[in-house]
């Protein structure tokens, strides 16, 4: 071998040493997913529209002082300016600016309400502290001086920018933005009366949270006010964080439960006594779910649900004579949904609502006495969002999909009704379309994204969705995900007889057909979501994980799940919550199984989370033929230890059907196991208690079940508060999938074939 041969063989050596695998072999890991940020997907905002509608504030980090300026970008120019620089959020005696948690503009873009420090009551951050910034002299002041730090919540100007109103330990106050002085217009808040905002129930299942409303005149101020005397207390308990144990009291009505009672009354900005309307019928079972004033008067609209939740009285209140009217009544045989899309028209002669009543959930024009219905959104199809009314244009802008119920997109009609429904969004772009548009309709910022794509978010002009400019297309995450080389979600259609359902499907990595896989099914299956979209979603990278492990890994749209198929469709699950969704899963399984001969049918898993965790074992327990493993997160055993008004809602009461609330609680077949099942729960799950999981294991222990079973002390139904939770949680379900399903190892129980 000559010596440039030998140099020749020795510098390949060396290239080939230093060689950097193709994208193709490279691997997704868990800790990229869950503990590294590696595939965060960048975002835009908070924007905020100007009142002109020519542009729109967002923040942006000032570096030099470790804060936020507020910064408006023209719509059709681009040009920047700072409206707010952090240095002007830097209070006096303090170095660095406040914490900009949310801001809101005054109604004449003058003042600028900055809420900071704040801290978070069940599901979001809205308690906190709020200061007020004047854009004209640059005086940043203090809300509540006299009130207990980070105790404040919803603060929002009155109509004429004099003032803000606020809650702070279930009182209500005003507070003069000049002189600082703080009136206290309800007295009796405490633990049990809470005023101007809600219990937990209200929050979870009606979206209740901010309580009170200013009168068009700013002389007023409405609000709800609960009294919770003889509501249900259940306790969590802490064992982490002291030696002793500490009890965390929960105010939560279960099924069948009082709940508390909740009336709303009229108070003055000034100060008084309130006055309450006498809205008929027991506080303790009907729901207050709505209330606000109507445009330019004195009188509010209260919407009033029944226990049952398949009737809506819409009252309209006089608030100076207290007097009350019905208007009419929307009902449904099964259940009703509430929508926040109300707009006055034509001099508060008319107004819009949202209804199922032909058989679809379109938009209507309804006159004030609420005798005369015209649909504005016409033809056989959903409204899933109502985006924009915008009555000088003469069109209202909404989402819905008629042709594809995996996706979403922009469509418009005439507010008279006259048109058919018109699609904006560009045909070019399959997939998810949201908008945040300008209150005259003729910008919008428009956020595109599907399964392949992530956010992509531009400003469009809306009357041509031509793109104005690009504001974060998030192309790095789309070729750094691209470059793992993942299967690809597939959709597909199942015709299980009675139905069609919508489905997908990720092939295991290096898919062979002639090869057979286990497969893993993802469920939630409930009224409350659905899973089968064509939508980013953290770009399935979990699913894709386990399909890189070598799992089929499948998710299929039952019965009764969120997709915009029509009232029929949404309402069929109602009565029976565990017993359809099961059904439909099941056929669906044994339809796939038939189309799939790659489908390992002796390897059958199933998760899900919440409602899903207990779908999952309602399936694994009512077709232990059909699947032979589960994961079941955060789960309800019994449907009747879960809150009353989610459960109710789509349930009927207690006493007219106890014996399908039985029937469609997993608890009720846990004897059946007769494959593998893993549990987990976290401890300080307000929302579906942890007392689920242990009453569950209580049953298959009484059976002699064989489980697998984790705790997560102290997290809450997310399972993800302290350190390295969520990344713990998927480390556990992959190996306990890798164990069952890879590992041969046996559960334990009998399984039948």
């Amino acid at each position: 071998m000559s010596k440039l041969t030998i140099q020749i063989f020795i510098l390949q050596l060396l290239l080939n040493l230093a060689w950097v695998p193709t994208s193709s072999q490279e691997r997704l890991e868990l800790e990229d997913i869950y503990h590294n940020g590696t595939y965060q997907m960048k975002r835009f905002g908070q924007i905020r529209w100007m009142n002109d509608n020519n542009g729109y504030s967002t923040l942006e980090r000032n570096a030099q002082v470790d804060g936020f300026d507020i910064i408006r970008y023209e719509a059709e120019s681009g040009e920047r300016s700072v409206l707010v620089s952090a240095n002007s959020l830097i209070p006096q005696g303090q170095s660095s600016p406040l914490s900009i948690r949310n801001y809101e503009w005054s109604n004449d873009n003058s003042k600028l309400l900055v809420f900071t420090n704040t801290r978070k009551v069940w599901r979001r951050h809205t308690r906190g502290d709020y200061w007020v910034l004047n854009l004209v002299n640059g005086e940043l002041s203090q809300l509540g001086k006299s009130i207990d730090r980070a105790t404040m919540m919803f603060a929002k100007f009155s109509p004429d920018d004099t003032r803000v109103a606020y809650v702070s330990k279930n009182n209500i106050y005003a507070e003069d933005i000049v002189t600082g002085k703080i009136t206290q217009l309800t007295l009796d808040g405490s633990d049990r009366i809470i005023n101007g905002t809600f219990d937990w129930v209200y929050e979870e299942e009606l979206s209740c949270r901010d309580g009170f409303r200013w009168s068009p005149d700013g002389n007023q101020i409405a609000y709800w006010q609960s009294d919770t005397k003889g509501l249900g207390t259940f306790y969590m308990i802490n064992n982490v964080d002291s030696i002793y144990s500490t009890l965390i009291p929960l105010p939560y009505p279960k099924v069948g439960t009082d709940n508390s009672a909740v009336k709303v009354g009229v108070v003055s900005a000034s100060g008084g006594s309130t006055k309450w309307f006498d809205v008929p019928g027991d506080p303790r079972n009907n729901y207050l779910a709505r209330m606000d004033y109507i445009s330019n008067s004195n009188e509010v609209m209260i919407q009033q649900l029944n226990r049952k939740q398949n009737e809506n009285t819409v009252w309209i209140g006089n608030t100076k004579d207290m007097s009350l009217n019905a208007i009419f009544t929307d009902k449904d045989d099964a259940f009703l949904n509430i929508h926040d899309n109300i707009m006055w028209l034509e001099d508060e002669q008319f107004f819009t609502w949202t209804s199922e009543r032909d058989g679809w959930r379109h938009l209507y024009k309804v006159s004030r006495d609420g005798k005369d219905f015209t649909t504005i959104t016409k033809g056989e199809f959903d409204v899933v969002r109502i985006n924009c009314i915008d009555p000088e244009g003469g069109y209202v802008y909404y989402i819905a999909s008629p042709d594809n119920h995996t996706q979403r997109y922009l469509y418009r009609s005439k507010i008279d009704g006259s048109s058919v429904a018109e699609r904006v969004s560009p045909e070019s772009q399959s997939g998810q379309h949201a908008y945040q548009i300008s209150a005259d309709a003729k910008y919008a910022i428009h956020t595109f994204h599907n399964t392949a794509t992530p956010n992509d978010i531009s400003l469009v002009d809306l009357k041509s969705h031509k793109t104005i400019r690009s504001l974060e297309d998030n192309h790095e995450l789309s070729e750094k995900v691209k470059d793992l080389g993942l299967s690809e979600k597939e959709f597909i259609k199942l015709d299980i007889g009675e139905v069609i359902l919508d489905a997908w499907m990720i092939k295991p990595q290096g898919f062979d057909a002639t090869k057979k896989y286990p497969i893993i099914f993802y469920i939630y299956g409930e009224p409350a979501g659905s899973t089968v979209q064509d939508a980013w979603q953290g770009g399935a990278l979990w699913d894709r994980y386990l399909s890189q492990q070598g799992y089929i890994v499948v998710s299929i749209d039952n019965r009764g799940t969120r997709t915009p198929r029509g009232r029929d469709w949404r309402k069929s699950i109602y009565g029976q919550i565990g017993i359809l969704a099961a059904h439909d899963q099941a056929a669906a399984a044994k339809k796939l199984f038939e189309m799939y001969p790659f489908i390992d049918t002796d390897k059958v898993g199933m998760w899900g989370w919440s409602g899903g965790g207990q779908m999952t074992m309602n399936c694994l327990f009512r077709y232990p033929k059909i699947y032979n493993s589960g994961i079941a997160v955060a789960f309800v055993a019994d449907q009747r230890l879960y809150d009353n008004i989610y459960q109710e809602r789509y349930m009927g009461l207690l006493t007219e059907n106890e014996a399908n609330y039985i029937e469609g609680s997993p608890i009720s077949h846990a004897k059946n196991l007769q494959g593998n099942l893993m549990i987990m729960h976290g401890t300080a799950d307000d929302n579906v208690h942890y007392q689920s999981f242990e009453r569950l294991t209580n049953e298959l222990i009484k059976h002699n079940k064989v489980f697998d079973m984790m705790s997560y002390p102290m997290r809450a139904h997310g399972i993800r508060e302290r350190d390295n939770t969520s990344l713990h949680v998927r480390k556990m379900m992959t190996r306990y999938w890798n164990k069952v399903f890879l590992g041969n190892q046996q559960s334990g129980n009998e399984i039948k074939q």
